[in-house]
């Protein structure tokens, strides 16, 4: 990559993939509206030579200064909190703001990405989930803005790549977790962490069996480069195979920590998901990409972020 536009640059995923970006070589253009993005995320790139930041909306008319190489559409709100809190705007983002960044990369000639979800599967009824599978998903339920404004994203970059012939691909990204994490995000990481830390009861809804799979925001980011500079149109699953109950991931969080917290079960979410584990065999085949981080190594770099962030002594 030459020169990259990163949508959402500013937030959680969108600044590591700023950042690695830049360790390639390449140059990058943050666009970010910092509706859940931050400054501070990206703070630490900003003297870097070949890194500018332009504080845009990208669900308004979008154009960048100069030749661009690749445009990696990762604005959207991602954690449910905020996408329950911004049902509109998660809407225009997948949807118009899509629109724009697919615009902006066919008027430069750029290869276009675009970050879709493994909530585009729903509460899935096959397992793990392949990229074949069309998924299980309520489309009025409280998590739908997310869920359908990723999948109408994915039909709309279908669309550019069919009928214009722009060079597209997709990436299917599962839960990812590390550093740059907002405590009060919501998610299930983030959130654990920053109860435990506290030496709070850490909530987990329902009965805790419900599974999710965890990758390192290392590994994540690791796979989207190869994608985006490999030729492959996707959908593409990126994400960890190792599948761990909620249940499971608090009382590992307790024991890394050292917390003395305890375990409080609370309401579960209407339509949350019962299972998730990507099948990536597709990325391994046609990147050679598989996770590489282990489990408890992402999570005590994680830990290690919080710890200085909520100023809590190890």
């Amino acid at each position: 990559m030459n020169r990259a536009v990163v949508t959402g640059g500013a937030g959680f995923l969108g600044s590591h993939l700023c950042e690695a970006l830049l360790d390639r070589g390449s140059a990058v253009v943050c666009v970010d509206n910092l509706l859940t993005g931050t400054h501070e995320n990206v703070a630490r790139l900003a003297g870097r030579p070949g890194f500018r930041f332009l504080h845009r909306d990208v669900t308004r008319p979008l154009d960048v200064p100069g030749p661009v190489s690749h445009v990696l559409h990762f604005a959207s709100a991602a954690s449910p909190a905020d996408y329950l809190r911004l049902p509109i705007q998660t809407l225009d983002v997948g949807s118009q703001g899509t629109r724009n960044a697919l615009e902006l990369a066919e008027r430069k000639g750029a290869r276009f990405v675009l970050a879709s979800t493994s909530e585009v599967y729903g509460d899935p009824l096959v397992h793990p989930q392949p990229e074949g599978y069309w998924g299980n998903v309520n489309p009025v339920g409280p998590r739908s803005v997310y869920d359908e404004a990723k999948r109408f994203g994915e039909a709309l970059t279908a669309a550019f790549r069919q009928a214009r012939g722009l060079d597209t691909a997709i990436v299917r990204i599962f839960n990812t977790y590390g550093p740059r994490m907002r405590p009060d995000d919501g998610r299930a990481i983030p959130t654990f962490l920053r109860q435990a830390l506290a030496g709070e009861p850490l909530t987990v809804t329902g009965d805790g069996t419900q599974t999710r799979s965890i990758c390192h925001v290392s590994d994540t980011v690791r796979g989207i480069v190869l994608l985006a500079e490999s030729g492959h149109p996707g959908p593409m699953n990126i994400g960890s195979p190792f599948e761990i109950s909620m249940a499971d991931l608090a009382a590992v969080v307790i024991e890394l920590t050292g917390s003395r917290s305890t375990i409080r079960y609370v309401e579960r979410p209407v339509d949350d998901p019962g299972v998730r584990r990507p099948d990536t065999s597709l990325a391994r085949r046609a990147l050679g990409w598989e996770p590489g981080v282990p489990v408890e190594k992402g999570l005590l770099d994680t830990l290690d972020w919080f710890r200085v962030e909520l100023g809590v002594a190890a």
